[in-house]
């Protein structure tokens, strides 16, 4: 499929100016480590080693439990999730969508929804962002169960949707122990 020229990117830009912060996050180039929290982007850098080779160890437990079994399906980051359609666009480390979420992976390829299970690697510069700002972003959305994962330590914190707030379920070194999918995993 034949990509846009920067200048074909940019004469666009100038006849439809972007009217919200959605349309600008939207035109980012494909694989910018971005996020649109509450109307505001976030951008990042490329993650580290030891950040990446968390969410591989992460993503080959979870793998056995999700995708072998049929539960549902897995996506890593960059991946857009949109929770809404004009101020909420996040790129989760990993991404669990079960078969009974009724948001699915459109055709196109697209998310829009809110999926069942979301796990954050913390990076040197983003532990608050991760532990205040998405926790609270995604218990505002309902997202059913929320992991943040420290890779120097490997301490992962559980979180799960009790009465519309998230209660801490689980807090171990490299273990989870997910509640919504009756699984638990070292990594």
């Amino acid at each position: 499929m034949p990509t846009a020229s920067h200048q074909e990117v940019m004469n666009r830009v100038i006849e439809n100016p972007p009217r919200t912060i959605m349309e600008v996050y939207e035109m980012l180039p494909e694989g910018t480590l971005a996020e649109l929290i509450d109307n505001q982007i976030y951008m990042s850098p490329a993650p580290l080693f030891k950040h990446q080779w968390t969410i591989q160890s992460i993503f080959i437990e979870l793998n056995k439990i999700v995708q072998n079994t049929g539960m549902g399906s897995i996506v890593l980051a960059p991946f857009d999730i949109k929770l809404d359609s004009d101020r909420n666009a996040v790129q989760p480390d990993i991404v669990v969508i079960l078969n009974t979420n009724p948001n699915q992976i459109s055709a196109e390829g697209r998310y829009a929804g809110v999926p069942d299970l979301l796990i954050e690697v913390l990076s040197p510069g983003n532990k608050e962002h991760d532990l205040v700002t998405k926790k609270d972003l995604y218990e505002k959305f309902g997202v059913q169960e929320y992991w943040v994962v420290d890779p120097e330590t490997k301490l992962a914190i559980g979180f799960a949707l009790k009465d519309k707030k998230y209660i801490k379920i689980s807090e171990e070194i490299g273990k989870i122990a997910s509640e919504l999918l009756n699984a638990n995993f070292n990594f």
